[in-house]
């Protein structure tokens, strides 16, 4: 008996080949853009929470009125709240810090509050490991803090900024005020 090899043809094997780059071709773009779609949806995300918690905060800085908290924060390393809720206001996982019934633009306000990191109250170095950054803020009215998604072809034009609120008509009560703003570009993610 004979035996006879049998194998692919030239033929086959040039269109196999060719199917395959025909289909890296159509699907290597559609994956990076996948990349690019899942960084613009995780800044909607965080400017979904930025503004939801300034909702929160604002609500409940209005339904305190001013009025101290008898209990102290949970979380490590707070004891009993100041003597009113106009700097400070004290939530499920500790104190936020508040400016005119609103999150502060800075790590202890509105990042804190939001819940960007699973480190409370938030830090630089765990806001890293979300593969996020904040650029500015401070505790002032008008403060601009920017917070940025890291990763994209660009990450200074994959941004939204939330700034704090400022003091309407000069008066500095908890229902006096302008509330935060938020805006941003995607087109470096």
């Amino acid at each position: 008996m004979r035996k006879t090899h049998a194998g692919f043809t030239l033929i086959e094997l040039v269109v196999v080949i060719t199917i395959l780059g025909i289909l890296a071709a159509v699907a290597l773009p559609r994956f990076t853009n996948l990349q690019r779609d899942a960084r613009i949806a995780k800044l909607n995300a965080a400017r979904g929470a930025v503004g939801a918690a300034a909702a929160l905060v604002r609500g409940t800085a209005l339904a305190r009125g001013g009025v101290a908290d008898t209990v102290a924060c949970p979380g490590p390393g707070f004891g009993p709240n100041p003597a009113n809720n106009t700097t400070n206001l004290c939530t499920e996982s500790g104190r936020v810090q508040i400016l005119n019934g609103y999150p502060t633009a800075n790590l202890n306000g509105i990042v804190s509050a939001a819940g960007l990191t699973s480190v409370f109250p938030a830090t630089a170095a765990a806001l890293a490991g979300e593969q996020m950054a904040t650029v500015g803020g401070g505790a002032g009215a008008g403060a601009v803090l920017t917070i940025r998604v890291n990763g994209g072809t660009n990450p200074a034009t994959c941004f939204f900024t939330y700034t704090a609120p400022a003091v309407a008509g000069g008066a500095a009560l908890i229902g006096a005020t302008t509330p935060p703003s938020a805006n941003g570009d995607t087109t470096g993610c």
